[in-house]
């Protein structure tokens, strides 16, 4: 095409383009029902989702049935503080949300993480205005060799490209091969993974000062993000955030554990 002229190069282009959507239309990310803009949801879809918005408890994130004030924290925050600074959610894990996190998690959907990174732009765009270095939720390489890819990682990949910033997927290490988390109550879930994770000596330099934004598919307890920010501070992390696509909210909990996430 480099000796066309600009008018016929996009008549060309938009040729091309009509031919590949009908023969690869947009998908739904929850069903696969066509749709007619990539990346969205038919109607059935987006109905049963429920995004995660103000207002919220400044720390864990999860949201106020009324408006607080700014800066409000839940009593949960207060019982038990977090390892982490903040934290915040793009939707309930619930629904269509759900079975995209499972989609992209256990049936290799990494089609789906640039989609799902979007709504997470949004729901984290406080955090990303003061992160340094965006860094996944590691897996073992033992895990990672099964699994073939970190669904952790591919999102935070997105997320770090969209917002330009630094992109960090082997500055922490899971040093020990952790049980899957799958029917774990939350005192069994952080004991698994206490003390499983560690910045990698040559990292040092980079983390320290930094603050960090760990980027997971989808937060449960907060145990394993937890145990991630502690690893980071040990570091020397100036401050912590973390950022998922989906969160288990309190009522839906019980439902969650028996989830394989």
């Amino acid at each position: 095409m480099a000796d066309l002229s600009p008018d016929i190069k996009r008549r060309v282009t938009a040729l091309a383009a009509g031919a590949a959507r009908i023969l690869f239309p947009p998908l739904c990310g929850g069903c696969r029902t066509i749709v007619s803009i990539p990346g969205s949801l038919c109607g059935a879809c987006w109905t049963e989702l429920r995004l995660i918005e103000p207002p919220w408890c400044e720390i864990l994130g999860t949201p106020f049935q009324f408006d607080m004030g700014d800066g409000a924290v839940s009593p949960a925050a207060i019982a038990d503080p977090p390892a982490f600074d903040r934290a915040r959610s793009a939707v309930s894990y619930t629904g269509v949300a759900r079975r995209m996190a499972q989609a992209l998690k256990f049936n290799d959907r990494t089609d789906l993480a640039p989609w799902m990174a979007v709504w997470m732009l949004r729901a984290g765009r406080e955090l990303l205005a003061e992160a340094d270095i965006v860094v996944p939720v590691p897996l073992h390489r033992r895990r990672f060799l099964w699994r073939r890819f970190n669904q952790s990682a591919e999102l935070g990949r997105a997320v770090a490209a969209a917002a330009r910033l630094r992109f960090e997927p082997e500055l922490v290490m899971r040093r020990r091969n952790t049980r899957q988390q799958v029917g774990l109550g939350r005192t069994e879930r952080d004991e698994n993974v206490r003390g499983a994770f560690v910045v990698r000596k040559v990292a040092s330099d980079a983390v320290r000062d930094r603050r960090i934004l760990v980027i997971d598919d989808v937060f449960t307890t907060g145990a394993t993000v937890s145990a991630v920010a502690r690893s980071l501070k040990r570091a020397g992390a100036r401050g912590v955030d973390v950022l998922t696509f989906a969160r288990v909210l309190p009522e839906d909990f019980l439902d969650a554990e028996s989830d394989p996430i």
